[in-house]
């Protein structure tokens, strides 16, 4: 039976040149709050908005704004987000920290944020009111893009009430039905988000329905694959052990009842999903069952990406846009 509860381990890692990581709790309870906190402390970034003309989008930019965590290029419609801007935030009309660059056509938005990425005018993309196959259609564009010859993958990091460490899904949202090689780059980004924000020696579980090897489930044999990998240096940073089911890789009490005896079994950072189905249910479960709070990311490209969609609130947002600037590598 899956269970949507768990615990992971965090490990601190100082940061040069910045205060160390700390992550910030309340009676236990590892909190999301820490990006925020995180990203004020870093040297001060530009998000590239591409067609901005959008109100929960703008919400969370202006959020961004008081909390001064970024600066921000709005590509887009330039009198519609001017009228979004006088009628819900008339203070950030003419802010400092919003600078409007009109644009044709959503396609126009999008080419123009990532050009702005690729020449280093901004360090993060962010989607505004535009589809993600239209915005990635410029991320991959040969010419101006944010290729880097890696796989794009989805991360989220999850804060859930009653635990005192995060939880890292992936991949939820890109990689349909990712095959060994694909796996080991999802889980290489995943890592690199996690030393990010803090977790020096992520832990990964590859999660199957079962904790064996068993030929006829590529799920587990690409566990245990991955984790012979790693075990060989080929994955670096983070500790690998697979196959594990939810159950094992969150709960020592599962782990310790089935007499698994693993490094990661029990305290997981980073749950490495089977299959995009595998990864959006539960990152949906933890959302509407858990009533998790959950900031993500797209790594791999040259810059993080911020896909937010319509349905999530300005709070994830904006934890996504923290996420975001704390994984920036220049």
């Amino acid at each position: 039976m899956l269970i949507l509860f768990y615990a992971i381990c965090v490990i601190k890692q100082p940061m040069a040149g910045t205060p160390a990581f700390v992550i910030e709790r309340v009676d236990g309870e590892v909190k999301l709050d820490s990006l925020l906190t995180r990203a004020t402390q870093l040297e001060k970034k530009i998000v590239a908005v591409a067609a901005a003309e959008d109100e929960e989008v703008l919400e969370a930019v202006v959020l961004a704004v008081k909390r001064n965590l970024a600066d921000f290029l709005l590509f887009g419609d330039s009198e519609k987000i001017m009228r979004i801007l006088a009628r819900l935030y008339p203070e950030y009309a003419s802010n400092p920290s919003l600078i409007i660059l009109p644009t044709t056509s959503l396609e126009s938005a999008a080419e123009k944020a990532v050009k702005a990425v690729n020449q280093k005018e901004a360090d993060v993309l962010m989607k505004g009111n535009v589809t993600t196959a239209l915005l990635l259609k410029a991320v991959l564009n040969k010419d101006y893009g944010l290729r880097t010859g890696r796989v794009l993958s989805h991360v989220a990091v999850f804060e859930v009430e009653g635990f005192d460490r995060f939880t890292i899904i992936t991949d939820a949202a890109m990689n349909i039905a990712p095959d060994l090689e694909t796996k080991v780059q999802i889980a290489e980004n995943s890592v690199g988000i996690a030393r990010s924000i803090g977790i020096s020696v992520p832990k990964v579980a590859p999660i199957a329905a079962v904790e064996i090897v068993n030929p006829s489930m590529q799920a587990t044999t690409d566990a245990a694959l991955l984790t012979q990998m790693n075990r060989r240096g080929q994955i670096k940073n983070c500790i690998i052990d697979g196959p594990l089911g939810l159950d094992n890789a969150v709960s020592s009490l599962a782990a310790e009842h089935k007499g698994i005896v693993s490094d990661v079994a029990g305290q997981a950072d980073i749950l490495l999903v089977p299959s995009i189905e595998v990864g959006n249910t539960l990152y949906k479960s933890l959302i509407y069952f858990a009533h998790a709070k959950v900031g993500a990311v797209i790594a791999g490209a040259r810059a993080p990406i911020v896909l937010t969609s319509r349905a999530d609130t300005a709070e994830s947002k904006l934890y996504s846009l923290a996420l975001a600037l704390c994984s920036v590598t220049r």
